[in-house]
């Protein structure tokens, strides 16, 4: 099986993200090439080939051109899967090359199970195996699912690669989201609310507890979502990163878009009444038992 992975480049810099696909690669036992619009001062730690365009030139967004100078490699690589991160590049980019190629698309990868992809159902509650019935597959991968076992590292066989490929759009730069709420990642201690409190009149619990261990609260996407926080408090893929000394989970299952946001915590302590909850693979702790009775307990020992 071979595999073209699509790296990223922003403000001149590789992202970090580019590496999540070499693991992805390495987990199917692929053969892998990197195509990649960027800057020869920011190449990826990579053993294989890496096909470069100049994002001086090509810019570091334009999806027509981009598109054709990925599928000049493709043509010439001829790989089983092109894969993408699942982040605004590669939305925008990853249907434009399965149309192309007639390709099937399989998006939110979060696993590799006995070679077969996994993604997740029923807003994540469930996950389901993808079978492609395409000689190529275009697949993205969700954000932080897939990790090096060690720190990158190689150096890429570069083959500069080229297009006169016009286009109408032309790209202006980066614009910063809007800040809003408290800033978590300057959070030494985070309790953060999922599913699991029931109903917004249970928020004030979660509040307890971070006030009495001086953090800050946060929560999931459902519970956002769902209108019970302010969104600038959402921890996760589409929210805040965040890595603070304690993390404290409550009644959060650990979809892979919220563990995307916060393993990188030095200490997680998660409270769940799932003993088999997802988040007790990287918890340092789990309690199980009812957060609507154990955190106030805690809460009071705390404070007393």
């Amino acid at each position: 099986m071979k595999a073209l992975l699509v790296a990223e480049n922003r403000d001149g810099k590789l992202l970090a993200s580019s590496y999540e696909l070499v693991a992805f690669a390495q987990q199917l036992g692929a053969d892998s090439s990197m195509f990649l619009v960027g800057s020869e001062n920011a190449l990826p730690q990579y053993d294989g080939t890496l096909y470069l365009a100049d994002s001086g030139k090509h810019s570091e967004y334009n999806p027509a051109v981009h598109k054709q100078l990925l599928l000049e490699v493709i043509a010439k690589e001829q790989p089983d899967l092109v894969v993408f991160s699942h982040s605004s590049y590669g939305w925008d980019l990853a249907p434009r090359v399965a149309v192309a190629l007639g390709a099937a698309q399989v998006s939110e990868v979060v696993e590799v199970v006995e070679g077969a992809m996994v993604v997740p159902t029923c807003n994540a509650k469930l996950r389901r195996q993808i079978n492609v019935k395409t000689g190529k597959t275009v697949v993205s991968l969700q954000s932080g699912a897939f990790c090096l076992s060690e720190d990158p590292s190689g150096t890429p066989i570069v083959e500069k690669i080229d297009t006169e490929t016009a286009s109408q759009i032309v790209f202006e730069g980066y614009e910063e989201a809007e800040a809003g709420g408290v800033d978590l990642s300057k959070a030494e201690v985070i309790v953060s609310a999922g599913r699991g409190i029931g109903k917004p009149e249970n928020m004030p619990i979660i509040e307890g507890l971070a006030k009495a261990l001086k953090g800050e609260y946060g929560a999931s996407r459902p519970v956002v979502d769902s209108d019970w926080v302010d969104h600038g408090r959402q921890v996760g893929s589409t929210g805040q990163t965040v890595s603070p000394k304690l993390y404290v989970a409550c009644g959060i299952s650990g979809a892979i878009q919220h563990l995307a946001g916060m393993k990188k915590s030095e200490y997680i302590v998660a409270i769940n009444t799932d003993k088999d909850a997802p988040i007790g693979e990287i918890a340092d702790v789990l309690i199980v038992a009812d957060l609507k009775e154990f955190v106030p307990l805690m809460t009071a020992k705390l404070l007393a």
